[in-house]
């Protein structure tokens, strides 16, 4: 497991005011490098270890980052991964609030274009994400179709956007 930080994309709220290039350069660090000391950041970016340690905090109450553990999930036995496109009839908020209440859920879109929710699984095996698609998410009420793209092999996955 590795920790990491990650811009936060908005949600639900008014967007933040920009960024300094001080604040974008701290974020820099940290997504090199989540557990860098506030220290060494410091000296990167030439604020003492308080001013890191007191904007980081600001960075995170507002919502702009978080900091959190990532995890591969091969490594915790989950060998199935899937992007779910929804197609849905009705409100679609309504939907998307409950298939983010499903645990094997962990990144949710509502979206404009062929589906209108996106959702990405992540299953222990055919079985589990089986069990998920046809017994949980196609029984919803206003689900009208779903279509699944099975991930063979992650080849990129970056958490570095929203600093240039």
């Amino acid at each position: 497991m590795s920790r990491i930080m990650s811009v936060m994309p908005p949600r639900d709220r008014a967007p933040a005011a920009p960024l300094d290039d001080v604040s974008k350069a701290i974020i820099e660090q940290l997504q090199q490098d989540g557990r860098r000391p506030y220290a060494a950041i410091g000296k990167a970016v030439g604020l003492s270890e308080a001013a890191v340690r007191q904007r980081v905090q600001r960075l995170q109450d507002s919502g702009v980052m978080q900091i959190v553990a990532v995890t591969d999930p091969l490594q915790v036995g989950f060998s199935r991964a899937a992007m779910i496109g929804i197609r849905t009839e009705g409100d679609v908020e309504e939907i998307a609030d409950t298939l983010s209440e499903m645990p094997e859920v962990d990144y949710l879109v509502v979206c404009a274009g062929s589906f209108d929710i996106l959702a990405e699984v992540v299953a222990e095996d055919d079985d589990h994400l089986l069990e998920v698609i046809n017994r949980r998410i196609r029984m919803i009420p206003g689900v009208r179709a779903t279509e699944t793209f099975v991930y063979l092999k992650l080849r990129k996955q970056i958490y570095t956007w929203g600093t240039r």
